[in-house]
């Protein structure tokens, strides 16, 4: 198993230029409504993160991955948002709840309950992340509010899912 992570610390070395796409694209899968559900993006980002942070790689290196995971969280649930908001009532005859209508249903209630904390709060729990923006779309929730929440979550989910794991591996072996 050591031989294995060294050969990808390796990689990332030698191809650091691909580190941030790599970053973004997993963080925008993982928070776009439908595709968070079929890629475990969280458990691989965590994985890069600690071989990043095992890896010779440079401050600005990890501020470019760290933007790249914030940028591609907020995207991915502003499209999802935007699904939302073109389907409105029809989105339970969309895939997945037309199959599974308690994922919308649970998804309204954590809304309703926690309204702008909900999208705040939905980047943080895996089950809610691929139904919130959706349901916020089809309430027709403000833009500007949305999109403030979205935002901050999304940098901060970022922050916890990449630069903890890479402080952790740079620095608390030592």
């Amino acid at each position: 198993m050591e031989h294995l992570a060294q050969s990808v610390i390796a990689f990332i070395e030698n191809h650091q230029s691909w580190i941030a796409p790599v970053t973004f694209l997993l963080a925008f899968g993982e928070s776009l409504a439908f595709i968070s559900l079929l890629l475990p993006s969280t458990v691989i980002l965590v994985a890069i993160a600690g071989l990043v942070g095992g890896a010779s790689v440079g401050t600005t290196t990890i501020l470019w991955v760290w933007l790249a995971a914030g940028i591609g969280g907020a995207l991915g649930y502003s499209v999802s948002y935007w699904i939302g908001r073109y389907f409105k009532d029809d989105i339970d005859k969309v895939w997945p709840f037309k199959t599974r209508p308690e994922m919308l249903k649970r998804g309204r209630d954590f809304f309703d309950k926690w309204g702008t904390l909900g999208v705040f709060f939905g980047h943080f729990f895996g089950p809610v992340r691929a139904v919130v923006p959706v349901v916020a779309g089809s309430f027709a929730m403000r833009q500007l509010p949305f999109q403030i929440a979205n935002i901050a979550s999304s940098f901060i989910w970022a922050t916890g899912v990449l630069l903890v794991p890479i402080f952790l591996a740079r620095y608390a072996v030592s």
